[in-house]
């Protein structure tokens, strides 16, 4: 069995060194950091993950709360943060609360009694008390896709309102006048915000807010063409359409196939978050980019600087981009 003292003549330096950068912390210096890793890599070194965690009071581990555990927006989040997490020897333990209230409370009690180091939450059922008590129990926990004024320095979010306002702009500056929208569940703030954009963008254009086009979707795929059949049934003079996401977006563009109406042409869409998928329907959907790797990325980083008692460097409220592509006529 390969040991520590091994580890450190072939790194050449000390075994405390060792010890120290494979609890991951921060005052050793980068250079001595690579010369450990490299050693371990080439010995094949395993360490004894119990005996680091009594050793340094820590499991070594994150703790992660997201909504689903697929789909095109949170696949990608749990893989950028847990990609992160696992470059500084820790390891991402993941759980979801698939919409339900009672699942998320116990998601954390789960979470928390695996002795976590720091929590990631992205919640959409847990009111903002709640996630500032969770807070103030373990302040190596960053919220996701949620502003809370209280524990503003544990947030990192989305301008999900400008976002809206984006994609309505961008239908309106191509002389549509009756755009329509196909919202997110409006139980989610997301939905409600991205709405809100909607309506600053009309209100900005000088075209009065009609209830009658808009109608509330998922963010997943349940539904939706349904959806977008009433919709079109309701106001078949709509020329635009703002989709929240871009699964509400897919539905509509079946929708269109099945009552030949040709997307980009006779109907434009702007859908939202930018999914994989985006880029290779036709005509390929013009959308606003949700920048799910950074918010990944920044999550595990801030949770991890916060466990070290450092003070995060990150961005906490992220821009979102309007990618245009053909999917969307000018009139």
């Amino acid at each position: 069995m390969i040991t520590i003292k091994e580890v450190s003549e072939l790194a050449k330096v000390s075994q405390s060194t060792v010890s120290r950068a494979l609890n991951g912390h921060p005052t050793v210096k980068e250079a001595n950091r690579k010369k450990v890793f490299d050693a371990i890599e080439q010995l094949g070194y395993k360490p004894n993950a119990f005996a680091q965690a009594l050793a340094s009071s820590r499991s070594n581990s994150i703790g992660m709360l997201v909504g689903s555990l697929d789909g095109p927006f949170y696949g990608p989040l749990m893989h950028f943060a847990e990609d992160t997490v696992r470059k500084k020897n820790n390891h991402l333990i993941v759980t979801s609360g698939q919409e339900s209230y009672e699942k998320e409370q116990d998601s954390i009690y789960f979470l928390r009694s695996k002795q976590v180091d720091g929590l990631i939450i992205h919640s959409d059922k847990l009111s903002d008390d709640e996630l500032i008590e969770v807070v103030e129990q373990n302040s190596a926990t960053i919220i996701l896709n949620r502003y809370i004024p209280e524990v503003a320095d544990h947030c990192i979010y989305i301008d999900n309102e400008l976002g809206g306002y984006l994609a309505t702009k961008h239908l309106l500056e191509q002389g549509h006048k009756r755009v329509a929208c196909i919202t997110g569940q409006l139980s989610k703030g997301d939905s409600r915000d991205r709405l809100q954009g909607y309506r600053n963008a009309l209100t900005e254009y000088g075209i009065d807010y009609d209830a009658n086009l808009v109608i509330e979707g998922r963010f997943d795929h349940d539904g939706n063409h349904d959806k977008a059949r009433r919709l079109l049934d309701r106001a078949p003079d709509i020329s635009a359409i703002f989709c929240q996401n871009d699964n509400i977006a897919l539905a509509v563009y079946d929708i269109a196939v099945e009552r030949n109406i040709e997307i980009g042409k006779q109907l434009s869409v702007v859908g939202f978050d930018n999914d994989s998928h985006s880029q290779h329907i036709r005509p390929r959907l013009t959308t606003v980019n949700f920048p799910v790797r950074e918010m990944g990325t920044e999550a595990a980083q801030a949770v991890l600087s916060l466990v070290h008692k450092q003070t995060p460097n990150i961005n906490h409220r992220l821009n979102p981009e309007l990618i245009v592509r053909e999917s969307v006529c000018r009139i």
